[in-house]
């Protein structure tokens, strides 16, 4: 299957560096809001930062499975089960990624900031079941500074994101 890309949305002649979601936002006419805040480089820290409850910050883990990179979703205090994960993905072969194997794929992105947009990257994204539950998502927009506030109904509609039971609470 063939996972739509950001790009699928823009002319031919549209340029979007990937971590700029926010000019691709705007010129898809989506509301977002964008907040800055002091370097934070764990999800539940820019949840603090921001004054959103960490059940409500999505967070970005690359992982592998059979071999193959992909993204997923999770509100930033819950961690990756994995043999749930390997169950939603019918395999027995996953793991997560290091910083090392996914830098490159990312180099435009501050590492561990990469916003949520993996279809750019030609990436699957997997969202975890309980942030499908919220009307609005959050998150990183590329640096350890930056984040995006966007309704989750428009967050679905450019990323097309498989909804998944991965996550547990720590």
């Amino acid at each position: 299957m063939k996972f739509p890309s950001l790009k699928d949305f823009l002319h031919p002649a549209e340029e979007h560096p990937p971590c700029q979601v926010e000019s691709l936002l705007r010129d898809k006419h989506i509301a977002f809001e964008q907040h800055h805040h002091e370097p934070a480089f764990t999800a539940q820290e820019v949840a603090a930062t921001e004054h959103v409850p960490g059940r409500f910050m999505a967070k970005v883990v690359i992982a592998f499975a059979d071999e193959r990179m992909v993204m997923l979703l999770l509100p930033a205090p819950e961690k990756v089960n994995l043999l749930k994960l390997a169950d939603e993905m019918c395999t027995e072969d996953v793991r997560l990624a290091s910083e090392d194997e996914f830098a490159e794929v990312f180099s435009d992105c501050e590492i561990g900031a990469m916003p949520p947009f993996g279809n750019v990257y030609g990436l699957p994204v997997y969202i975890d079941k309980t942030l499908a539950h919220d009307d609005h998502i959050v998150f990183q927009a590329g640096t350890h500074t930056d984040t995006i506030e966007m309704a989750y109904g428009d967050y679905v509609r450019l990323v097309h994101p498989r909804v998944a039971d991965f996550a547990y609470a720590s």
